[in-house]
């Protein structure tokens, strides 16, 4: 068996390693060493734990059966699309597991751990579907979102504060761009992810990047020094819905008015967090919030259907009316 210290943090390094570059012994064990040492000063392994590492990646029954080949100078996965994400836990994975959900019970009417009591029970349901248990939880995800899998590399290039060299490619552009990104935050928006920070490049503050197919790939640039934000994140996102903001945009105040109940749902569930009602009883199917006004706002009007009306502003009675008509002509025969 593998060194457990830390044995969590050096299989999810080598995995990266091996799906991302191809590494000789000697520089894959100094790789190691340097991550190991970020987050515990003065730590690191011995050349015979990597050789006990290696040994648990190959081996397919008590390991990740990682399509790794034996006898050859060059470590690198043979098939690309591989993870240990995505195999089954370890046994001592699994013990751990176990032993945090059962430290969590102690604090589970405490708020501040209902989020990971959450991801833990989510976690254990998928486990056992895999043994062929029945599901419990029917949850709202994406299936076929492939980007969660940039979150932690991007996550932790944001903690150490790491420039990345960025390419990606819009669904419809016919070429890929380059440029020189300090990623700053990530968000999450309607089951999608996306990263802000500054475009170096094209020397634009508050740049997004949606983590989807249209984020090829991304490597950091060790030469040049990392830029921290300006922006206050979290008053830029309480002043919009969504995640687009347009070049200029301006806060404006938006009234709406519901129907058939409608506002009740609203108000459990407000797309806009910062709404206000209205103290008079004449306008009690009302709420008003101050926003801009971007393809994210109509979008969540819209699915309200007939149940909502825009009272102000007037630009985006406007687009509303804009859209209303679109839909008519599809459905006027």
């Amino acid at each position: 068996m593998a060194n457990s210290t830390h044995a969590h943090l050096r299989y999810n390094i080598l995995d990266r390693c091996f799906r991302q570059n191809s590494y000789g012994f000697d520089k894959l064990l100094e790789v190691v060493n340097e991550e190991i040492a970020e987050l515990y000063p003065g730590e690191g392994i011995a050349t015979r734990t990597l050789r006990e590492d290696l040994k648990v990646f190959r081996n397919k029954e008590t390991g990740f059966g990682a399509p790794l080949p034996e006898k050859i100078r060059v470590l690198k996965y043979t098939d690309p699309n591989f993870s240990i994400a995505l195999r089954p836990l370890l046994e001592y994975e699994q013990y751990l597991m176990n032993a945090a959900q059962q430290l969590l019970n102690r604090f589970e009417n405490h708020p501040k751990y209902n989020k990971l009591a959450e991801a833990l029970i989510k976690f254990q349901d998928e486990e056992e579907l895999e043994n062929e248990a029945s599901r419990i939880l029917l949850y709202d995800h994406n299936e076929e979102y492939k980007g969660i899998k940039h979150i932690k590399p991007l996550y932790f290039s944001i903690r150490k504060k790491q420039v990345l060299k960025v390419t990606v490619q819009g669904f419809k552009d016919t070429e890929s761009k380059t440029f020189e990104f300090h990623p700053h935050i990530l968000k999450q928006y309607n089951r999608r992810w996306f990263v802000f920070g500054l475009n170096n490049t094209e020397e634009i503050q508050e740049w997004s990047i949606p983590l989807d197919d249209r984020l090829l790939g991304y490597e950091e640039l060790k030469e040049i020094d990392y830029i921290e934000a300006t922006t206050n994140w979290e008053n830029f996102f309480r002043t919009m819905v969504g995640v687009v903001k347009p070049k200029d945009a301006e806060i404006e105040k938006v009234v709406l008015r519901f129907y058939n109940g409608r506002e009740k749902y609203f108000k459990s569930k407000p797309f806009q967090p910062d709404f206000e009602e209205f103290f008079e009883e004449e306008k009690q199917d009302q709420v008003w919030f101050e926003t801009i006004i971007n393809k994210e706002l109509v979008q969540q009007l819209l699915s309200y259907g007939q149940d909502v009306e825009v009272l102000e502003p007037e630009r985006l009675k406007l687009q509303l009316k804009e859209q209303a008509a679109a839909l008519q002509q599809f459905y006027s025969s």
